[in-house]
């Protein structure tokens, strides 16, 4: 770094106080002109001739421009304004007006240097066109490409909007531990830790089922978190290593009553940040406004198959499902896989509209109830939109002896190398045992359900820094 440019950073302001941001100008112009007005902001533009000088600053809610002239500010301060770069960080004092061209613009009277940008600004066409450059470098794609700040907007109101319905519903936030002894919650493969002071492997969470239904086992009847989640698999447009999840349980009540809170919660969030119970999603109009449409699981399946999936054996299962080009994972070779796989590439890839696929194979769920009527299958259900999965729920299973029992069929599979397979919780089947409530719960992907919302194709478009593999 020379040592001139050293020197000013150093002697750079601690602090400004503006007024007024840009969209206010421009929004309520008949307010604002002929009015003295201070801001900060980015240059983004500079147009410089003889003594006059254009620039357009972007500050958190927009652009405007800003007109300086040698007159108006005196020799000195114009000196220094021509030394201004785009990236610059400056703030500016004086009137508000219209250019003859009609464009709102602020005369400035006073300007300050307040950063100075080393660097320069890639051009918004043709230096900041590579995805990747933008996840890495998220900074610049929010600088060079204001548009992208909307989605994070509309992320933070989708978020406020589900805390609003939850806790009008009567739900508490509780925090549960990031990491844990054991994982579960999920079927997914975790992050292993060490904690030096304890001197013991231990995982970050891939969910935080199994504490928040200590709570409902300690008295609380309604609870929730929104909470970030650690899975080691895949990085895709719809997955990512650690993402954004809300769950939330309620005693005394069952899989039909989580159906109805996502129905109410989903229009609700969706009316009140899209205004619209119907938004715009990869080109097709997708209708948030209950009820939703509810298919079998099983039933979903047999009609593609013409055959009862039920009654296959595991070979004459894994042989239909091989006969579809679905390939297993290693120590996955089992017959909830092969359930799951049959769904996902005979039955999803056909949902558009928000549907509730129900009603699961027991062997998927072990940490739901029993269907009631039918033992083969349990009260599960998972919410779809085309064909993504969005959210997942259960009538949660408060019987310690069959969880004791499925904890350790998922031990045998992962005896068998599924990775995935949940560990024996003895700790939580031992606070079962004390009793918990008929419950209902549900897990919703929050980056998922940003996705619709903001017309994104890719997970990565709406977490703000996105997981990437390390640059040497």
């Amino acid at each position: 770094m020379d040592e001139p440019i050293s020197e000013l950073i150093s002697g750079l302001p601690y602090s400004y106080e503006a007024s007024h941001v840009a969209a206010q100008i421009k929004d309520d112009y008949d307010k604002y002109e002929g009015k003295d007005v201070s801001l900060a902001g980015r240059i983004v533009a500079v147009r410089a001739s003889g003594k006059l000088i254009f620039l357009d600053v972007l500050d958190e809610s927009g652009k405007i421009q800003c007109y300086i002239e040698f007159s108006a500010i005196g020799e000195s301060q114009f000196s220094q304004a021509k030394s201004y770069n785009a990236g610059d960080i400056i703030g500016v004092a004086g009137t508000v007006f219209k250019t003859k061209a009609g464009e709102i613009t602020i005369k400035v009277v006073k300007v300050v240097l307040l950063a100075k940008s080393i660097k320069q600004l890639p051009d918004k066409w043709h230096g900041l066109q590579d995805v990747e450059i933008r996840y890495r470098k998220r900074f610049l794609d929010l600088i060079v490409n204001p548009e992208v700040r909307i989605i994070f907007k509309k992320r933070s109101a989708i978020i406020r909007a589900m805390r609003a319905f939850l806790e009008g519903k009567g739900f508490i936030e509780i925090e549960t531990p990031v990491i844990q002894p054991l994982y579960g919650g999920a079927d997914a493969e975790p992050f292993k830790t060490f904690v030096n002071t304890l001197a013991e492997e231990d995982y970050l969470r891939i969910a935080n089922e199994l504490y928040l239904k200590r709570l409902v086992i300690g008295g609380f009847n309604k609870v929730y978190e929104i909470y970030k989640a650690f899975r080691n698999e895949d990085i895709d447009t719809t997955h990512s290593p650690e993402f954004t999840m809300v769950e939330l349980y309620q005693a005394y009540t069952d899989y039909n009553g989580m159906m109805e809170t996502a129905e109410n919660m989903l229009q609700h969030i969706v009316k009140s940040v899209c205004q619209s119970t119907t938004v715009k999603y990869a080109d097709k109009d997708i209708n948030f406004a209950p009820p939703f449409k509810r298919i079998g699981f099983i039933d979903s399946i047999n009609k593609k198959l013409n055959v009862d999936v039920l009654k296959l054996s595991d070979q004459e299962l894994f042989e239909v499902a091989e006969s579809h080009k679905i390939k297993f994972d290693k120590g996955k070779r089992n017959r909830a896989h092969a359930y799951e796989k049959l769904l996902e590439t005979l039955v999803q890839p056909e949902i558009l509209d928000p549907t509730f696929v129900v009603d699961f194979p027991k062997e998927t769920s072990p940490l739901t109830r029993p269907k009631r009527g039918n033992p083969d299958l349990v009260e599960r259900f998972e919410l779809y939109v085309c064909g993504i999965e969005l959210a997942n729920a259960y009538s949660e299973l408060n019987n310690p002896f069959i969880q004791r029992k499925n904890f350790e069929q998922q031990e045998e599979r992962a005896r068998s190398g599924d990775k995935a397979a949940e560990p024996l919780d003895s700790d939580f089947v031992d606070a079962l045992e004390y009793g918990m409530p008929p419950t209902g719960g549900m897990g919703l992907g929050v980056d998922r359900l940003v996705m619709f919302l903001t017309d994104k194709q890719s997970i990565k478009e709406v977490i703000p820094f996105p997981m990437e593999k390390r640059q040497k």
